[in-house]
């Protein structure tokens, strides 16, 4: 969230394309950032992407505070437009196309080989999850959404969310041969 937000919705309610600029800047690099690992393309996650603020732009004057960050409203348009873009599509998804180094740790830190061995394993068994698993994992753990935004966002309980988020970490535990906890596997907020 940031300053004076709920002003700029406000504002971009009545029609201030300014206050939705301000939101758009705050708003964009993490909705880009899910919609690359949904498609793996820059291109695409561009193009989507566009059609997720213009969406959102166009719709402004319908969005009602539900008690949910105003950023549950653009990541639910977000995922609505990946499933209307891989309908058009009609093909599959490869997170193989994403950028290996965007889940590599940030440049502070000094990873070795063996640890970028590891998110490489990590990012092909996300591959491999159910989406609705994929989203949970890659909204909980990649972008560090609370527990009670991403069911916003789905659409769903929170309940229902720790659930999916359990199930996706079990079978991730399932691929890697682990019988342990994840480091992650926490699943409250």
């Amino acid at each position: 969230m940031i300053d004076g937000e709920e002003k700029l919705i406000k504002d971009a309610i009545r029609g201030s394309s300014s206050a939705f600029g301000s939101l758009y800047d705050h708003y964009q690099p993490m909705i880009y950032r899910f919609v690359l690992v949904k498609t793996g393309s820059h291109e695409e996650s561009e193009d989507i992407t566009h059609q997720v603020f213009l969406s959102a732009w166009q719709k402004v004057r319908t969005y009602k505070h539900r008690g949910h960050p105003f950023s549950s409203w653009l990541y639910q348009i977000a995922r609505n437009q990946i499933v209307d873009f891989y309908r058009a599509k009609k093909s599959d998804f490869s997170i193989d196309a994403v950028d290996p180094e965007y889940f590599a740790a940030p440049a502070s830190v000094s990873a070795d080989l063996a640890a970028k061995l590891e998110i490489e394993k990590v990012r092909r068994a996300i591959e491999q999850l159910k989406p609705d698993y994929q989203d949970v994992i890659i909204m909980r753990f990649v972008e560090d959404i609370s527990l009670r935004e991403t069911a916003a966002i789905m659409g769903k309980t929170e309940g229902a969310v720790k659930l999916i988020q359990h199930r996706a970490v079990k079978e991730l535990q399932k691929m890697f041969g682990m019988k342990e906890a994840l480091p992650f596997e926490s699943i409250e907020s």
